[in-house]
């Protein structure tokens, strides 16, 4: 008979053959699962890949032109990438900068976005809400999946001021196919030094089929601004909201005053001499309102078939009406209608039953709508007869009467 075996020894035979069974299938489960985890890394990194890497070729107008660059680590040859909107790449950021957004001007409008320096990146509220937006530094390489490119604005709405450009560019904004530049960008009368590709990287990011919008009312009436706009493309599409130039006048005076309440009255800024009637038309107030002259500049650069007018006043009256008269002349589906907007009996404008990327309603901010101050007749009547004849000359010039002389 054979010896008994030390204490506690088990049996060789002692281990079931389910649990062995069961031991390999764990095992294999295991490597199966790090078999897909790794072949998923690879999957990712291949498609990460996939195409060449970019970086902007050269300055001027070519530089960050979408869809061209040098490649990198290569010869200096031109890497041309498809103009499908949905299809992923890999693009090395420009040299990091951050952009200020604007900050509130005392004469009321809308101040241009600046460069603040990279030391500043650190402070406080870097990452808040409202702080400046900060890019990647350079070298980092950002994988932009189905976001577009930031492309010039291929319609700008140029003017008037307190003509309604706001409400008629956040109208368009519900539009899928419009990308717009929420702050005034003041590109072409401010900030032209800082070259186009400044400008372009403050637009946003669009697909094959949407339009990129950009609104500076000051365009208007920036004599340099049609010649400027015309080097930068002749087919942009410019749009100007106009407005009844008496009324226009005492809103910009209002909106002045409201941030000036010293300023001198109404009635003694209008006239040079009180006594004999005579308008001062150094007076911006005055001056924009002057429609027929400014327009002249911009028919030396531009067709008339290539700009819209829009009525501020049936902006109010009838938003869906002029909107899809704006639709059409961008090219673009009707789809703001009159199941878009609802009237604000307080602040006496339409607003949007849905504002984009809201579900609630949206009207625009308090400094919109303000009470006018009341004015003397005689001197809105003074006013009215010293507009007409630029009033039925731009009616002439543009084939649109807009009543306000009846």
């Amino acid at each position: 008979m054979a010896p008994p075996g030390p204490a506690g020894a088990h049996p060789t035979s002692a281990e079931p053959l389910s649990r062995s069974i069961f031991r390999k299938f764990l095992l294999m489960l295991c490597s199966l699962l790090t078999s897909l985890y790794v072949f998923y890394c690879l999957a990712e990194r291949c498609q990460t890949l996939a195409g060449p890497l970019v970086r902007p070729s050269g300055g001027g107008d070519e530089a960050g032109a979408p869809g061209r660059g040098a490649l990198i680590g290569g010869p200096r040859e031109l890497a041309v990438w498809p103009a499908a909107a949905h299809r992923k790449r890999l693009l090395q950021l420009q040299p990091w900068r951050r952009l200020r957004p604007p900050a509130p001007r005392h004469d009321g409008e809308e101040a241009a976005w600046e460069e603040e320096p990279p030391g500043l990146a650190g402070g406080p509220g870097g990452s808040g809400a409202g702080s400046s937006v900060a890019e990647a530094p350079p070298g980092t390489l950002a994988l932009l999946l189905d976001e577009g490119s930031k492309q010039l604005p291929q319609a700008i709405i140029i003017g008037v001021k307190k003509g309604g450009t706001r409400a008629l560019l956040e109208f368009l904004r519900v539009h899928p196919d419009v990308r717009a530049v929420g702050a005034e960008p003041h590109f072409f009368d401010r900030s032209y030094h800082k070259g186009l590709a400044w400008y372009r990287d403050l637009m946003p990011r669009t697909l094959e089929g949407q339009i990129t919008m950009e609104k500076t009312p000051s365009y208007f009436v920036t004599r340099e601004a049609p010649a400027r706009i015309s080097a930068m493309s002749k087919d942009t599409k410019l749009i100007v909201v106009v407005r009844d130039p008496v009324t226009r006048a005492i809103s910009d005076y209002t909106q002045t005053l409201s941030k000036r309440p010293d300023i001198p009255t109404f009635e003694s800024l209008t006239f040079k001499n009180r006594t004999t009637g005579l308008i001062d038309t150094s007076w911006s107030a005055i001056q924009i309102g002057i429609y027929a002259k400014h327009l002249e500049h911009w028919l030396r650069h531009f067709p008339i078939s290539q700009m819209l007018f829009v009525s501020g006043e049936r902006l109010i009256s009838d938003p869906a009406g002029e909107l899809g008269r704006v639709q059409d002349f961008l090219g673009l589906k009707r789809i703001i209608t009159d199941k878009h907007f609802y009237f604000n009996k307080t602040k006496g404008f339409p607003c949007l039953k849905k504002a984009e990327g809201s579900s609630k309603p949206h009207c625009l901010g308090k400094t919109k709508g303000r009470t006018h101050p009341e004015i003397d007749r005689e001197v809105v009547r003074r006013l009215r007869e010293f507009y007409r004849p630029f009033n039925l000359k731009f009616y002439q010039m543009t084939g649109q009467d807009f009543g306000w002389d009846g």
